[in-house]
């Protein structure tokens, strides 16, 4: 008999615990449908732990999620806790999530968005430049600005200041991670779009040289270089030409909430953030948008970023591609109903949204 799918749960803060509780439930009504056991552990991240425990992620908290196959995280961070330890030069003392990032090495983080029929009116685009959009923004998560050294705001002596960041990457960071690039490619429609500012940055240098490496082993797959400024300006007039985006730490979350667009709101947007393919290693599932703490508590917040999560879950985690099609699918049955949320220009609360693709489900 196979060992339970051990499932760790930080619901996070503002939204966080109203969007991943109804995503958990999609999560338990999948594995009873499939009679998938399961071992569920819930525990606090960031801004919750912090009121509680005084820290932002616990050492228990790292060990437990060493032993999971998988984490469903909600958004983390507020007005509240964003100026604790901000003389930390460790960023990952500042950020529950990031050290856990850190401490996995989840380094590649997969952010889908498409362009959904009945939702194409909420778009900034005009339907016929935007209808069939299917992009992957890969995200490189455990290098970069976010995690450089040295960083720092220094006082100078005319009693002015001068602020820094660090953008280090390593040849094999690039590598292992533009090789997740190419492999998802390859399951997708065959191109690679890397994009990087190599004109004026030698880490931009480094990451071209690298990319262009690895796709030499993938004569397959279609790989073209762009300049973040124009790779972004071209998503945006061209939505349907990309299929795969890899990007560093901080393009790659400008890009991914870009894109964003296409679906009509942050909110619709998932992510998984892997060890690499098909490792095995422990993942984080997770909504790409923030804790929205104006909405916080109101149940008016937008779940299927968390249920698209979960719909990932079961596909990398899982290798259950089959159960991620049919969250999809019922996502997609939800919003041709119209029973979408306020950010999409509807009434629908967040539970009804969850029963809704519940019903769909079963």
């Amino acid at each position: 008999m196979a060992d339970p799918f051990k499932l760790l749960v930080l619901p996070g803060d503002g939204i966080g615990p109203e969007v991943v509780s109804v995503a958990l439930r999609v999560f338990e009504r999948m594995c009873q449908l499939e009679q998938i056991e399961t071992e569920i552990q819930h525990d606090l991240l960031h801004g919750a732990a912090w009121d509680r425990y005084g820290t932002f992620c616990r050492d228990e908290t790292v060990v437990t999620a060493k032993q999971s196959n998988a984490l469903l995280v909600g958004a983390v961070g507020g007005a509240k806790w964003d100026q604790l330890l901000i003389q930390s030069e460790d960023p990952a003392e500042r950020d529950g999530l990031m050290r856990l990032r850190e401490e996995l090495q989840a380094y590649a983080c997969l952010r889908p968005s498409r362009a959904y029929e009945s939702l194409l009116a909420r778009t900034p685009f005009k339907p016929d430049v935007v209808a069939g959009a299917d992009i992957l923004v890969l995200r490189e998560l455990c290098g970069g600005l976010p995690y450089g050294k040295p960083r720092g705001i220094d006082e100078l002596e005319d009693g002015s200041f001068q602020a820094y960041d660090a953008n280090f990457y390593s040849s094999e960071e690039i590598r292992r991670f533009a090789v997740v690039g190419f492999e998802i490619a390859r399951r997708r429609r065959g191109k690679v779009t890397s994009i990087d500012k190599s004109n004026v940055m030698e880490s931009g240098i480094l990451w071209r040289r690298i990319v262009g490496e690895v796709g030499t082993d993938y004569p397959d797959i279609e790989l073209e270089h762009l300049y973040t400024d124009n790779a972004l300006y071209q998503m945006m007039q061209r939505p349907t030409a990309f299929d795969v985006v890899i990007a560093d730490n901080i393009f790659g979350d400008i890009a991914s909430d870009l894109v964003a667009t296409y679906a009509g709101s942050l909110g619709m947007l998932p992510s998984a953030s892997l060890q690499g393919l098909d490792s095995g290693k422990p993942a984080i599932y997770e909504p790409v948008h923030g804790t929205a703490p104006d909405i916080a508590g109101q149940g008016i917040a937008n779940p299927i970023g968390a249920i698209l999560s979960v719909a990932m879950l079961f596909e990398y985690s899982m290798q259950r591609k089959d159960l991620a099609r049919r969250i999809e699918s019922a996502v997609v049955k939800c919003l041709q109903a119209g029973v979408v949320s306020a950010d999409l220009g509807g009434q629908a609360s967040t539970d009804q949204i969850g029963e809704k693709i519940l019903s769909v489900l079963d």
